[in-house]
């Protein structure tokens, strides 16, 4: 093959840098490229209405003849919930390990895409060959079952992409992370290592996910009396796995209540990835059946989530389950950065009635601490290190980590979403930025909504509005009827008479300024009454509403 000088690996982050979620990266060699990952994020506090945030994939589209396929590393939402929504735009075949590829059959029987999407179970140590790529799927551990991590070999050289992984000798199900396997393409020579930046900040190991289960068999000898609930991530399967072993020795039912966490379940020990001993689950509506000390809930919501199990619980309006105060709640999570205070609500409102909070030890992390990252790196030695997964301060402690791992200072990269870095045998660099960012889903409808609509509704929820509805005669444009003032959110009408009267003197007298003045434009009319109706709330109220003139013709 005649290189020339596009003749260099191209990787390109459409998302997944600068936050935690929407993670997707292209590689590209010239006419192939591969893409990594398909995540979704959730809304901004400031996205009023929005459901999720899909990543923008123009540049897929603009090069759809040479992508091959999608590579998925996980089944968690951040990495596979905006492929039914790109898949109807781009429909590629993707390949990834027999959970994952059960949770994304689950999205996309929801979205009718089972017939006409190319699936593929790849298995740990297997390779694919997608274009003039080769990629080779590395057991690694997580806290979800099947992540892998992917060497990519490209003529340009390997590159390794951890995806999330923590460093775990004892899993609850399955075999450890393939050690051995890193080690191996160590020796071949790595040229640039993009790996989980998550908890680049935190000090030491990360603690097995068997910790959580001695901390869970203590839970249920200690409260052998009342009735308990726990709150933990649908994804994580080994934690429900391992709620589901202590309530089987403890003699204790478990019912599982959350749409998410019924699918995950189900899809898990369907594929065999979680054993449960039979008669052990129930219906939610079977709980009034057996007595508190017999059973045990586990619910989503552990984020605060306000429309999650676990917040309609604490709220009271949950329909088949109410807190007493003989329950034992626990929290099985950390609370995502940006969380804490809507996850401090719910503990406030469960506490409100009476439950008892544990959230001690009931959690691990499922991302590779700083000293895990430095085995990495020994094993790996890569000659350059792109820190992905996570917000810059997560990737900058990376980069540190990298540097005193022997990762020369220029050859520790960071880069943004968007950025195109080109790498051969000598040089990383950034030499372009495509088009990339989030794409509203409200709903049905995905990118109908943009900032100018975001920002009426954020004034809306602000300031309320004021609708003014009048009635001009056709041909001589005299005044039948109104002006009527409507307000929504904006006063209570029944209290602020005085002023809607006001308001109307105001409307009246600007309308019978565009007559005199003989304005037949509506368009100049209704700017004329938005105008001086605006004026006339600033000063008496400091309020800016959103004015709406309506002129109907007779």
């Amino acid at each position: 093959m005649k290189k020339n000088n596009n003749s260099k690996l191209k990787i390109i982050p459409l998302g997944g840098l600068e936050q935690i979620g929407m993670n997707i990266t292209a590689f590209e060699y010239e006419d192939s490229i591969v893409v990594v990952d398909c995540g979704l994020s959730f809304p901004e506090d400031d996205m009023l209405g929005i459901d999720l945030v899909i990543p923008d994939i123009t540049y897929l589209k603009d090069n759809i003849d040479k992508v091959k396929g999608f590579v998925i590393t996980h089944g968690h939402e951040d990495h596979i919930g905006a492929l039914p929504y790109v898949m109807k735009e781009i429909n590629i075949p993707i390949y990834a390990t027999k959970l994952t590829i059960g949770l994304i059959e689950n999205k996309f029987k929801e979205h009718n895409l089972l017939r006409s999407t190319k699936r593929k179970v790849i298995k740990h140590g297997q390779s694919i060959n997608l274009g003039c790529f080769r990629i080779e799927f590395i057991k690694t551990n997580h806290s979800i079952q099947d992540a892998s991590a992917l060497a990519i070999y490209s003529p340009a050289g390997i590159v390794v992409h951890t995806g999330d992984f923590k460093v775990d000798y004892t899993p609850v199900f399955g075999d450890a992370i393939d050690l051995q396997r890193f080690a191996e393409i160590g020796k071949k020579g790595v040229l640039a290592l993009m790996c989980d930046s998550t908890n680049a900040e935190r000090k030491g190991f990360t603690m097995s996910e068997r910790t959580v289960g001695r901390t869970f068999d203590n839970i249920f000898a200690e409260h052998k009396n009342t009735r308990i609930i726990i709150a933990t991530f649908a994804s994580n399967v080994d934690r429900v796995q391992q709620i589901i072993n202590s309530a089987y020795k403890y003699g204790r039912k478990v019912a599982v209540e959350g749409r998410s966490m019924v699918n995950v379940i189900g899809t898990a020990s369907e594929l065999g990835y979680l054993r449960i001993p039979d008669k052990t689950l129930i219906e939610i509506d079977q709980l009034r059946n057996y007595p508190d000390e017999k059973v045990v809930l586990i619910t989503t919501g552990s984020q605060g989530e306000s429309m999650a199990a676990l917040s309609r619980m604490a709220s009271g309006i949950h329909k088949k389950v109410s807190i007493t105060p003989r329950d034992v709640v626990v929290l099985s999570s950390t609370p995502i950065p940006g969380n804490e205070k809507a996850v401090s609500n719910v503990v406030n409102e469960l506490s409100m009635k009476g439950a008892k909070i544990i959230n001690q030890d009931t959690h691990v992390s499922g991302h590779a601490c700083q000293e895990d990252l430095k085995l990495i790196y020994s094993l790996i030695h890569p000659k350059f290190a792109i820190p992905v997964h996570g917000e810059y301060r997560h990737r900058i402690a990376q980069k540190e980590l990298a540097e005193f791992m022997g990762v020369d200072k220029d050859n520790a990269v960071l880069v943004n979403s968007g950025d195109v870095v080109a790498l051969d045998g000598e040089t990383c660099e950034v030499i372009d930025h495509v088009t990339c960012g989030g794409i509203l889903v409200d709903g049905l409808g995905v990118g109908d909504v943009g900032n100018i609509v975001l920002r009426d509704r954020q004034n809306l929820a602000q300031n309320g509005i004021i609708v003014v509805v009048l009635t001009l005669e056709k041909h001589s444009n005299q005044l039948l009827a109104g002006p009527d003032i409507v307000s929504r959110g904006f006063v209570y009408v029944r209290e602020s008479e005085d002023l809607l009267e006001e308001a109307h003197s105001v409307v009246v007298n600007a309308v019978d300024d565009c007559m005199g003045r003989h304005v037949n434009d509506w368009g100049k009319i209704k700017n004329i009454i938005k105008d001086s109706l605006s004026d006339f709330l600033w000063k008496r109220m400091k309020r800016n509403p959103v004015i709406l003139p309506i002129i109907m013709e007779v």
